[in-house]
């Protein structure tokens, strides 16, 4: 690994807050809850000023609001909120020549070989003012040789601040940090590590690998590499054009709604269990059709960064019958998901309930042990929805679910 990179990792601070703040400026300075509203929403985001009353985001809202009664609470909007990560996006795009969408609110960039031009502390310091006077946003970041250190330097220079950590600096940087602030060590990891007197990263820093593997297993050496600072993984560029996509091409020219219908929601079901599986997020979709002439044509739709098929199946059948107007035999269908960033679906929980998200966590558990045909809706069983020739369900019945759009 080279000892020269320079990689800057930026954070959007409180993302869904901030950009109500923004659209609002009574909202500043007051204890503000983002999520859905009802009893059964959940906490999407939770301005600094509610986290001392033990809020957080991911939990319910009815019990958010209890731990701190006098929060405002606003159901939030996936698309004003995927407009302003596009603007913030568009900002780093223009300044810096390779950087990573790591999710809606967080980027990484390479600054490595700038100082041959200009200081990279300065240039890193332009940028992130750059963004707040553009976007209005507040926005922190770390600067160090690594992608993991500077994620963490982030966590600790928030809230809108800015942290450098010199290179040889990470080891003594990182010792007194809780060892939970090690990315990949989520709560189930740190309370082990706990139950073995492990609180601190600099006492990682000084056990073997070894026993760190024998407690954790292959994890415990990635584990123990962060803890010392270590850290080889490389910008992934990005590109607006990332994209997954399904086609189908029917044996026999069709125009039978019902089989292309099952066929389309079975395919926007797939795709988004897919990117649920990645941890992405799509912000772009489109259809296509080919007819029996072999004429083609696609249409396309921007829409808010989801992954959510509740969401994505209307759009889907939406394009389709403003695409499908020639009323011809139809040779093949597709879906294309494009705009593709990390993140989970915590964004489209904003008019979902608890009880929707566990209805994904438990679908997507059954498909990740069983298949990811396993649980179908049933508007596509017994269609050709999967866009495949041979029986997804291996001769197992799948679990049906009623199609219901909301």
């Amino acid at each position: 690994m080279s000892k020269n990179r320079s990689i800057i990792h930026l954070d959007l601070d409180s993302f869904f807050v901030s950009v109500e703040r923004v659209r609002d400026s009574r909202l500043n300075g007051r204890p503000l809850l983002v999520g859905g509203m009802g009893d059964r929403g959940v906490v999407a985001a939770a301005s600094y000023e509610t986290r001392e009353y033990g809020v957080r985001s991911g939990m319910a809202m009815k019990v958010a609001r209890q731990l701190c009664p006098q929060a405002i609470v606003i159901k939030g909007d996936a698309s004003v909120y995927s407009k302003y990560s596009h603007e913030v996006t568009e900002i780093i795009q223009n300044r810096v020549p390779v950087f990573e969408k790591a999710s809606v609110d967080e980027f990484y960039a390479d600054l490595s070989g700038m100082d041959k031009f200009f200081g990279i502390r300065k240039f890193a310091s332009e940028l992130r003012q750059t963004i707040i006077k553009e976007s209005g946003l507040p926005i922190s970041f770390g600067l160090s040789q690594n992608k993991i250190v500077s994620k963490i330097a982030t966590g600790e220079a928030k809230p809108n601040n800015e942290r450098f950590i010199e290179t040889g600096t990470e080891k003594d940087f990182l010792a007194p940090l809780s060892a939970g602030k090690i990315p990949m060590i989520g709560n189930k990891t740190f309370q082990k590590l706990m139950s073995l007197g492990i609180r601190e990263i600099r006492t990682i820093q000084q056990m073997p690998v070894e026993m760190l593997e024998s407690v954790l297993g292959k994890n415990g050496r990635t584990i123990w590499k962060r803890a010392h600072g270590i850290d080889e993984v490389p910008i992934i560029p990005f590109h607006e054009r990332k994209s997954i996509s399904a086609e189908r091409t029917f044996n026999k020219d069709t125009i039978d709604m019902v089989k292309l219908k099952a066929t389309l929601v079975g395919m926007a079901e797939n795709l988004a269990y897919q990117l649920r599986r990645g941890n992405k997020l799509t912000s772009s979709i489109s259809v296509k059709i080919r007819y029996s002439d072999f004429q083609t044509v696609t249409k396309h739709a921007k829409i808010a960064y989801t992954s959510a098929d509740h969401i994505l199946i209307p759009k889907i059948e939406e394009l389709f019958r403003q695409l499908y107007t020639r009323r011809l035999l139809i040779r093949l269908i597709g879906i294309k998901y494009t705009g593709l960033v990390g993140g989970n679906y915590q964004i489209n929980l904003f008019d979902d309930s608890e009880e929707m998200l566990n209805l994904y966590n438990s679908i997507d558990k059954i498909r990740n042990r069983f298949g990811e045909h396993s649980v179908v809706r049933a508007v596509t069983f017994g269609g050709t929805s999967v866009g495949r020739g041979e029986n997804p369900f291996n001769g197992q019945p799948p679990v049906v679910l009623a199609h219901r759009h909301r």
